[in-house]
């Protein structure tokens, strides 16, 4: 009928699903592989270090971006973000509109189609173990949302995860076309910090306040409440909540130690590079020249007599 909300839950048709999208997702990607990142790779002529990584962040920004926009207008047509309340209000969230499991769905063939990406773009031996990282986080993230009836939260904090990302893959990208700009990464520094601070005092306001408020408090895996009664526990979630704020203090500690060593070599880069203008000049420097002037490379007194002492002939 006109006007019936039909909502959905998540079931075995799930797979089926994300495969599907798996491929439309490797297709994606070669086409943004062909018709961009390949033609500015032929201009830049990078090396091959160089243009694995312009290829990992321009894959991602493309995504990123989409991701960013696509999530925002989800947060924004459901209320999540006009009303914080509806984050925890209700648990379980059984039930979901249309956009926010299709979300779900193409996220997690996103990041399931990069393992086999691995394979396609031919990803250096080194770097297989941090983008295997990566890729495992994200699917557990992504995944335990999807699962435990979290996608309201799950979907505020991929927004603010993906905005860090674009800024840093951005930044990337600005720096392999030209060494000497750096003015992005510090835009993604501050974007970073701020982002970091929001995910924490989410975490803080839906753990510590939000979940343990929820009316039904009992474990029922059929109407998928799994999380509420244990964040009844005091203990318990002072426990989580401390766990939060630990792996956060790592992220941000691995953060500053990464701006420190940046500022590091830019300062030193900024000293040599002083030290070399500084040996020019002196170079540049006119020597003095002796008293007098030269005339035919014989150098010639004030008074137009000789330099050298003339020798007195014997009578």
């Amino acid at each position: 009928a006109d006007g019936e909300l039909v909502q959905y839950h998540y079931g075995l048709k799930d797979l089926v699903t994300i495969l599907f999208y798996i491929f439309i997702a490797i297709i994606l990607h070669a086409v943004v592989q062909e018709y961009a990142l390949d033609k500015i790779n032929r201009r830049l002529h990078l090396s091959k270090v160089k243009h694995s990584k312009f290829n990992e962040s321009g894959q991602l920004v493309a995504f990123h971006l989409t991701s960013m926009v696509w999530c925002l207008y989800v947060v924004v047509t459901e209320g999540y973000i006009s009303n914080p309340r509806s984050l925890w209000e209700n648990y379980p969230h059984v039930y979901l509109p249309f956009q926010v499991k299709f979300f779900y769905l193409c996220q997690l063939a996103y990041w399931l189609h990069a393992l086999p990406e691995l394979y396609f773009q031919k990803v250096r031996k080194e770097e297989i173990p941090r983008q295997l990282r990566c890729i495992a986080l994200y699917l557990v993230h992504i995944a335990g949302a999807y699962l435990l009836n979290l996608t309201r939260l799950g979907l505020i904090l991929l927004l603010l995860q993906y905005l860090a990302e674009f800024f840093f893959h951005m930044a990337r990208l600005v720096y392999f076309t030209d060494e000497n700009n750096e003015k992005l990464f510090n835009v993604w520094a501050v974007v970073f910090v701020v982002t970091r601070l929001f995910t924490l005092t989410l975490y803080i306001l839906v753990i510590g306040f939000g979940l343990p408020r929820v009316e039904n408090q009992a474990l029922d895996p059929e109407r998928g409440n799994f999380l509420s009664f244990l964040f009844n526990n005091i203990l318990f979630r002072m426990s989580v909540l401390l766990l939060v704020c630990l792996f956060q203090a790592s992220v941000m500690w691995r953060f500053i130690h990464f701006q420190l060593r940046r500022w590091r070599e830019y300062w030193n880069e900024q000293s040599s590079r002083k030290r070399a203008a500084t040996g020019a000049k002196q170079q540049a420097k006119p020597l003095k020249r002796d008293s007098g002037y030269h005339e035919n490379g014989v150098v010639k007194a004030e008074n137009g007599t000789s330099p050298r002492t003339k020798k007195l002939k014997s009578p």
